[in-house]
């Protein structure tokens, strides 16, 4: 069941979380981003090796601690790799103070109805169980809304609340990622039939169950208000979205309770060739920056 410790941490406890679950299909972008071209490397498993070697060299960063990282969502085989001869979520809560999550869903079907559900996930049984050995506490899915469809954005919520049963049946705590596309011709008009339609998934919710949103950041300062406030829910987070980290941490700020989730905003001032203290205070003044907007409002 869900750590109690990182439960509190994950309710109350000031900052932010840091998304660091690349996979397959964003690698190479991110790679590239760090200065690794694809013309440096051949094949997947040399892909993600590089990819992991990244990922250690942040959450080793003397910034990196649950003092304001409160969590940090990891790719599959980031949860199986090892971060100074510990596997990674024990490195991460044990050195670093940092609640683990995971990332759990298999990517995105064709655009259907304005929106873009999730591929289906018929190994995810087994793969809870491994996060739960691991130390994981939480999981994170995506799904993506492209226009303002009644119909579609039902259907993301049904199947968000449905799996996120299976997940919290589990045990672990799941992060809910309906987002909204900042490109949507219609945005605002989405967030509205988002938010009436993550309110029903929640007040259908036992008692028993805590789950967790994260969002696009809405074009109405606290439109979503009513999420934060919802008894079920434990933490409403933020995504970057595409917008750079200035304007999501300046959109982030005029939303009273909700943190960030950012992942290209976190990291796309850090290469491979900056030295240890260059790397180091570039993500020290990114953390400091997405700390500020989560935690002093406007």
């Amino acid at each position: 069941m869900a750590n109690d410790t990182m439960l509190q941490q994950m309710r109350a406890k000031p900052g932010f979380i840091a998304a660091l679950d690349q996979s397959g299909g964003s690698t190479p972008g991110a790679l590239r981003q760090y200065g690794i071209p694809e013309s440096e490397y051949s094949g997947d498993a040399e892909m993600f090796r590089l990819m992991h070697e990244m990922r250690v060299r942040i959450v080793s960063a003397p910034a990196f601690t649950g003092a304001k990282v409160i969590g940090a969502i990891l790719f599959e085989q980031t949860m199986d790799g090892q971060a100074h001869g510990k596997p990674v979520p024990a490195f991460l809560w044990e050195e670093r103070g940092v609640v683990p999550f995971l990332k759990v869903d298999k990517g995105l079907e064709a655009e259907a109805d304005g929106v873009r559900l999730m591929k289906p996930m018929p190994g995810l049984d087994a793969l809870l169980e491994r996060a739960l050995k691991a130390g994981i506490f939480g999981t994170k899915m995506r799904s993506v809304i492209e226009h303002a469809s009644p119909t579609g954005i039902a259907a993301i919520a049904k199947q968000q609340f449905e799996v996120g049963e299976q997940i919290g049946a589990r045990g672990l705590v799941p992060i809910l990622e309906p987002e909204v596309s900042i490109k949507a011709p219609d945005k605002a008009q989405a967030e509205t039939l988002l938010r009436d339609e993550l309110l029903k998934g929640l007040d259908a919710l036992p008692a028993s169950r805590n789950v967790m949103i994260k969002l696009t950041i809405p074009d109405t300062p606290d439109f979503y208000k009513p999420l934060i406030d919802h008894p079920r829910v434990v933490r409403v987070v933020a995504l970057s979205g595409g917008y750079t980290r200035s304007d999501a941490c300046q959109r982030l700020a005029a939303n009273h309770g909700m943190i960030a989730s950012f992942s290209r905003a976190l990291i796309n001032d850090l290469t491979r060739q900056m030295s240890d203290a260059q790397f180091d205070a570039a993500l020290a003044a990114s953390i400091d920056e997405i700390y500020k907007a989560s935690v002093e409002k406007v």
